[in-house]
């Protein structure tokens, strides 16, 4: 197995577990799929995207059929997505994704998690370097090999194809997820969701005392409204 499994193995059970919180970026991802492609999903990708990843949540169809409609309104404001970079301690490099409304509200506030737990807000491009930016999509095993669609897909831009307990998980490049996407809609194959991730290139292991002071850090970041995920280079347990 590559890369990519292994770091979907490892942070399986950590992250997104609060319900609510997945809410939370789903909605803010509806209002930005609609304010760049309108609130009809047969032609936004973006948005047909976005509710497949709603129903894997189990957000309720009223939610986002109200999120849609909120989103199309014109008093409706717009989010931001801006993407943060720093150190944590023991030279952990992390990346923080945010979709905000106030900028300045979140720039303060990300710097101030830094500060409290002993990191650094570094500048752009100073560790966004080390991790590669993947998109991903997980359809149903039902009826696939995963070996063969492995083969299928590498002229879409496909590197790394594999199963797990909830389906098949297709990993490619960033800029291969309006192929992919389109492929698998054009075989009738159900997208059960899919997204976007940051792998980290190399990781770095930490003894416990180590990883529970990056992990006060991480919680701050997660724990905030306007961050949507965060990525670092610390070595995770996939136990």
């Amino acid at each position: 197995m590559g890369r990519a499994f292994e770091f979907r193995k490892a942070r399986k059970m950590k992250r997104w577990s609060a319900m609510s919180k997945a809410f939370t970026r789903i909605g803010k991802d509806i209002v930005m799929a609609v304010k760049e492609g309108g609130p009809d999903p047969a032609s936004n990708s973006r948005l047909r995207a976005v509710i497949q990843n709603a129903k894997a949540v189990n957000m309720p169809k009223d939610n986002v059929e109200r999120a849609i409609k909120k989103a199309s309104e014109k008093g409706q404001g717009d989010y931001k997505e801006v993407l943060f970079e720093g150190y944590a301690p023991h030279g952990i490099a992390i990346l923080v994704e945010t979709a905000t409304d106030n900028n300045t509200r979140t720039v303060a506030n990300v710097r101030s998690y830094f500060n409290k737990c002993d990191g650094s807000l570094g500048t752009s491009g100073s560790v966004v370097f080390m991790f590669d930016h993947t998109c991903n999509f997980r359809i149903d095993a039902e009826g696939l090999d995963p070996e063969e669609l492995e083969l299928e897909f590498i002229d879409f831009g496909a590197e790394e194809v594999f199963a797990d307990d909830d389906g098949i998980l297709i990993y490619a490049p960033f800029e291969s997820f309006g192929a992919i996407q389109a492929e698998l809609e054009s075989r009738e194959i159900e997208i059960l969701s899919s997204g976007f991730e940051r792998i980290p290139q190399v990781t770095k292991p930490l003894s416990a005392d180590e990883a529970a002071d990056v992990e006060k850090l991480l919680e701050k970041l997660e724990e905030d409204d306007d961050v949507q995920n965060v990525y670092h280079t610390m070595e995770e347990s996939a136990e």
